[in-house]
């Protein structure tokens, strides 16, 4: 079977999947978690090379305080819960996006996650948090720029490589597959470089309910499609 390398996953869907229950927007996203931990062990058990997980986006900053506070507390709890799961399964742990706006208890634990994770070879958990695609590219074009400034290197040197090494992801490969649950079909800036020929699937189902069987299905679809990346198929 033809596996992408870097799956990313726009993870959406929580709060409607509890309201059409008739529970508390939150109990959405933590029912949420539990989807987590099944598309993260499955990846670990392909071998993915990468997965992203849009965890909270910077326009995020807008829904009500004690739903952002509750999402940091989620997010705390669930490094702390899982250190030892992503240790055992040998998957390495990295963080994208701003850090400026998390707070101290937060940045501590996923200090400590990264630093039990660093030496492992497996699938890399990319968990972007306080992330916007724009808001990358803007800060990646201040550092190049400050760097032509102050006579680090020259314009000429600025090149698609030079670029991609200077994004938060930075190692990583270009998104293959980029997944969205919860029926919208948009992309919500979300890692606007990295899924330039990312192929795109989208899901009516919410993210609490997106089990194993339908990871799979994504995957399998991806298997099926034939990717050119602006060329032509043999013998077409």
């Amino acid at each position: 079977m033809n596996l992408p390398r870097h799956v990313a996953i726009i993870m959406d869907g929580n709060g409607r999947w509890a309201q059409a229950r008739d529970l508390p927007r939150i109990e959405g996203h933590r029912r949420g978690v539990t989807t987590v931990r099944t598309v993260t062990e499955m990846a670990s058990e392909l071998e993915l090379d990468a997965l992203t997980l849009y965890c909270l986006s910077s326009e995020n900053w807008k829904r009500p305080q004690a739903e952002l506070d509750f999402l940091m507390h989620l997010l705390q709890q669930y490094l702390v819960e899982e250190r030892r799961t992503i240790r055992d399964q040998n998957m390495r742990l990295r963080f994208i996006g701003r850090r400026d706006r998390l707070s101290d208890e937060v940045l501590k634990e996923i200090a400590k996650t990264q630093a039990v994770s660093e030496n492992n070879t497996g699938t890399e958990l990319v968990l972007a948090v306080d992330y916007g695609g724009r808001d990358e590219l803007t800060r990646m074009t201040r550092q190049l720029a400050q760097q032509v400034r102050d006579g680090e290197r020259s314009i000429d040197e600025i090149t698609e490589s030079l670029v991609d090494e200077s994004l938060d992801t930075a190692g990583l490969p270009d998104v293959d597959l980029m997944i969205r649950t919860g029926g919208d079909i948009r992309i919500s800036n979300y890692l606007l470089w990295q899924i330039s020929y990312a192929e795109l699937y989208f899901t009516p189902k919410c993210w609490p309910e997106f089990e194993r069987d339908d990871f799979q299905a994504a995957l399998d679809e991806f298997a099926g499609r034939q990717r050119r990346f602006g060329g032509l198929n043999v013998g077409a």
